[in-house]
């Protein structure tokens, strides 16, 4: 049988969702209370995998077993994992449906302090000596739906068999001193989203115009981008799927 977790974590501590040798991750976490708990070894596959330091606040895994499965076993997984990876609920798809194959849209969340703020230092990225125009930021985030092809942005050297994704959202806010930047598409790229905001901060620092987004873009080069946002602000906050 197939079960599906839905989860959070403050990405602080660990390089990132995916297993990688001699490294903490949140999955090497997740699949060690799972089998301590069910007591046989429990392989999970996540929606996608974030970066060192990169949070979520609404992830999702499939794991397969041949147990029914208690209703309070969140509680017991709470109760065995570290205070930074929280399981919300546990529930039985098809046992066909994949956590990352399924999954229709992924959103993040980027945060940028406008103060020095002591409280957001491992949750924003602090941006406090120099004004950002946030007017030619959401200028630039228009320029985005033009194009699907989203090379400029990735990181180099990865197994991506396409750099093809379909932008459904992308805009700024402002409340008070914080500066959020919501997007969302069908699929991401490695590093895609920081390296966006980073270049979206050129353009709001007034380095680059909002139209040389599109040169940015067509390009297909990552040097032509700007330098990746720092991962403490990012946080994957939605995957959609059709249950």
């Amino acid at each position: 049988m197939r079960y599906f977790i839905e989860f959070s974590y403050h990405g602080k501590n660990y390089f990132g969702y995916q297993i990688q040798p001699r490294e903490i991750t949140v999955q090497e976490e997740l699949e060690k209370a799972l089998s301590t708990i069910l007591r046989e070894e429990i392989k999970t596959t996540g929606a996608g995998r974030t970066d060192t330091g990169v949070h979520a606040k609404k992830m999702f895994a499939h794991f397969d077993t041949e147990q029914i499965l208690e209703e309070n076993l969140p509680h017991k997984l709470n109760s065995f994992l570290p205070p930074d990876i929280s399981v919300k609920r546990i529930f039985k798809v098809k046992d066909d449906f994949h956590a990352r194959f399924d999954a229709t849209f992924r959103t993040y969340e980027y945060y940028i302090s406008l103060e020095k703020n002591p409280f957001t230092q491992d949750s924003a990225w602090q941006i406090w000596r120099r004004d950002l125009d946030i007017d030619k930021m959401n200028e630039a985030c228009k320029i985005l739906f033009e194009y699907d092809d989203f090379t400029s942005f990735a990181k180099l050297h990865t197994d991506n068999k396409t750099n093809l994704c379909t932008i459904y959202k992308a805009e700024w806010s402002q409340n008070g001193s914080e500066l959020k930047f919501t997007i969302s598409a069908d699929r991401f790229l490695r590093n895609m989203v920081r390296a966006i905001v980073g270049t979206m901060v050129e353009i709001g620092n007034g380095k680059i115009q909002p139209e040389d987004l599109r040169t940015v873009i067509e390009s297909q080069n990552r040097n032509a981008a700007g330098t990746s946002a720092p991962p403490q602000g990012l946080f994957l906050v939605d995957v959609g799927y059709n249950f």
